[in-house]
């Protein structure tokens, strides 16, 4: 089952992950305000309560006992509340009946009588009830309750509370034998902050992901511009348009660096292109050719000299020899074709290379016999390499036979092959014109063909470089020629040591 793609534009993936971002962000703040802070804040109250209610203790119990005046005991709750306006101190005693707060005020009487002043100290007795419910526990369990104690009523209000008289005798207090102190502190400021820190978070989430919707889009932009620019181009190319220019001016390196990288494609493709137009136009000539002679010899075979047998003789000959450089171009093509789709693999073998090289430049043998040719060898004995020897038969003959195609006019060429350190360097010198600079890399195309006219000994396809470059590649070993105009070029090849 073919498996369908989805395809989402840079502009909705850095949208949905700024969007993402924002959100984990808000997301945290949210964990942090409804969790940690407020467990910060809970702590920093229970040691403001621990604190107020420990110096309550130390005031009324040891300094101000509370068997004093309460006159006394009010102006010095009123001092410690005044320190923490947070905190409400009461007195009880171990039935549960307020000691203090008590007035002879008017106001504060008809308060107390009244249904509010009631209902707000009937809650406050009650909950004094529960927390010394907790504070008997606390001391059962073993916990050390000389300080007093803070805890939490049902309103998860903070309170302390504490004894103040003899621990031993606690249990059997009865009416105003003994005395508890009692604090109430407020979390109305807790729970304020808690509040505007709230909706302060709310109008930071709304500001933030708001920005980060700005932010996507006019940096999707300004990524997507230099982007759709180069697509644009690239398209224009794969019309076959190579007047495109991808260079431009980026904000950033990696765009910078691929626009340059294209260019150099688009240079190499139209290359590529003009190649391949000119080896169809010289392959389409090359088959025409002998195509031609031998139809046209064959008409005169014919039609001529079919009755005489030297001139069918020659015809025929003529034929037979259109045939073999049709039969030599076609198999050219298909070596090259084999060798650069990989489909000829190489058979690696260890074989004395100086020995190699002398058979082959015995084929050329028949050059200094009949035409005046000069082949110098300056070859070194048992030199051994590892290769195809075919493929390497191939480039031999095919360098040499380029030397002799185009050496000067004393015919003269060198052959040789020397170790230097691992490596053995076979070379093939000429005396003709040289190549110009701006040629030297392009003379391993297929079809390339020098500005002079030669007449060539050795008839060939127009592919025997192009054959050299991708067999030596294909062998991974080093290659080059060295040139200078006027005085001839030197061939060379690398090959290992074994």
């Amino acid at each position: 089952m073919r498996k369908v793609k989805h395809f989402h534009s840079i502009n909705f993936i850095l949208w949905l992950t700024f969007l993402v971002f924002a959100a984990f962000i808000i997301l945290f703040t949210w964990i942090f305000q409804t969790t940690l802070l407020r467990v910060f804040l809970g702590v920093q109250t229970e040691d403001d309560l621990d604190t107020i209610g420990k110096l309550a203790l130390d005031k009324l119990h040891t300094e101000l006992p509370v068997q004093e005046n309460i006159g006394d005991i009010e102006r010095c709750v009123e001092m410690l509340e005044l320190d923490d306006r947070f905190a409400t101190i009461y007195l009880y005693a171990a039935d549960g009946n307020v000691i203090y707060p008590i007035s002879n005020d008017v106001d504060v009487y008809a308060y107390l009588i009244s249904d509010s002043g009631l209902t707000e100290y009937s809650e406050t007795s009650n909950n004094f009830k529960k927390a010394q419910e907790k504070f008997y526990a606390a001391i059962e369990s073993g916990v050390n309750t000389s300080r007093g104690m803070c805890l939490k009523n049902d309103s998860e209000a903070m309170a302390y509370i504490a004894y103040m008289g003899n621990p031993q005798l606690m249990a059997e207090a009865d009416g105003t034998d003994g005395v508890f102190l009692y604090i109430e502190y407020s979390t109305t400021l807790t729970q304020t902050v808690m509040g505007t820190m709230r909706i302060q978070l709310i109008l930071i989430s709304v500001i933030v992901i708001f920005l980060a919707l700005i932010i996507s889009v006019l940096l999707s932009m300004k990524l997507t511009k230099p982007i759709t620019r180069i697509s644009r181009a690239a398209q224009r190319m794969a019309a076959g348009d190579f007047s495109v220019n991808f260079k431009g001016e980026y904000s950033y390196a990696e765009m910078d660096a691929l626009a340059e990288t294209l260019d150099y494609a688009k240079e190499e493709i139209g290359k590529s292109d003009q190649l391949q137009k000119e080896v169809l136009a010289n392959v389409t000539h090359d088959l025409k050719t002998p195509l031609t002679m031998i139809k046209a010899y064959a008409s005169m075979i014919q039609e001529i000299s079919g009755d005489d047998p030297e001139k069918r003789t020659k015809h025929t000959q003529v034929i037979i020899d259109e045939s073999d450089r049709l039969t030599s171009l076609v198999n050219d093509i298909l070596n090259l074709s084999k060798i650069r789709s990989g489909m000829d693999t190489l058979k690696l073998t260890t074989f004395n290379l100086s020995e190699f090289v002398h058979t082959v430049l015995e084929r050329f043998d028949y050059l200094t016999e009949t035409q005046g040719f000069t082949i110098v060898r300056e070859i070194e004995d048992d030199l051994y390499t590892e290769a195809d020897c075919e493929k390497i038969e191939q480039v031999i003959y095919n360098l040499v036979g380029n030397a002799v195609n185009y050496t000067g006019e004393d015919k003269h060429i060198t052959v040789g092959l020397k170790r230097e350190g691992n490596q053995l360097y076979f070379r093939v010198a000429d005396t003709g014109k040289g190549i110009a600079q701006e040629e030297i890399n392009t003379i391993w195309d297929r079809y390339y063909r020098s500005a002079e006219t030669h007449k060539r000994p050795i008839k060939g396809t127009g592919l025997g470089l192009s054959i050299v470059k991708t067999i030596l590649l294909k062998h991974n070993f080093a290659f080059g020629v060295e040139s200078e105009v006027g005085k001839g070029s030197t061939f060379y090849v690398v090959f290992p040591e074994k």
